[in-house]
């Protein structure tokens, strides 16, 4: 399916005679296999492969393993909306690059380039997090005279507790919001450390993180 119909399918879209049809069984007998839809209107079920797809994609139908097709009472808007904001930080964190608080800031440097990220989580000897540095925090320290050498990364990271971060149950939706509103590109995800009142980095999430996630369910809405 091209870009141009994907689009109008998941906006307004317009039914024909057939999908209405098949909308209003499903309404009346739901929830029903496609092989019981497609007898009742004498058809073969790949002939009704594409409506019932259509239909699905949109949210006007759900289907379930076994069970069949039933009615949501939804617009596709409404359907798509919902899957995104269910969607948990979990499902789309990546691996967080972190430095001891001991590094330079020629090391955290030189992390960041190879790892080519654009923050760096700053942990302490229990690998809790103490701190975040980000690319252009990097980039002012570099500006002076200093040798970076001999300047500890600590001195130029945003300290513990002024650092946003998130659990991975938190929503997708939520933590977007947070990196529009903020104008970070990224934050650490966090669990709560077992021994102390501390955090442990287990991942990030970043605008690229995001960005992914918006192409999977768009993906996963496209009829192919």
């Amino acid at each position: 399916m091209s870009h141009l119909t994907y689009a109008k399918v998941v906006g307004t879209i317009e039914l024909n005679k057939r999908q209405e049809t098949i909308l209003q069984i499903v309404k009346d007998h739901g929830p029903i296999t496609g092989e019981h839809i497609a007898d009742r209107l004498h058809l073969t079920r790949a002939t009704l492969r594409p409506d019932l797809a259509i239909l699905t994609m949109a949210g006007y139908l759900d289907a379930r393993p076994r069970v069949g097709y039933f009615y949501t009472g939804k617009t596709g808007s409404q359907a798509l909306t919902e899957k995104i904001k269910k969607i948990q930080v979990h499902e789309f964190s990546s691996i967080p690059v972190v430095v001891s608080e001991s590094s330079t800031v020629y090391e955290a440097i030189c992390t960041m380039f190879l790892e080519d990220v654009g923050t760096l989580f700053i942990v302490n000897k229990q690998a809790h997090l103490v701190g975040v540095v980000s690319r252009k925090d990097l980039l002012r320290a570099s500006m002076g005279q200093q040798d970076l050498n001999a300047m500890p990364i600590n001195i130029i990271m945003t300290r513990m507790p002024n650092i946003t971060f998130c659990l991975k149950e938190d929503y997708l939706f939520d933590v977007a919001q947070i990196l529009i509103q903020k104008q970070i590109d990224g934050l650490p995800v966090v669990k709560k450390s077992e021994q102390d009142d501390g955090f442990e980095v287990i991942g990030r999430i970043t605008k690229t993180n995001i960005t992914k996630a918006f192409v999977e369910l768009a993906k996963d809405e496209m009829i192919i």
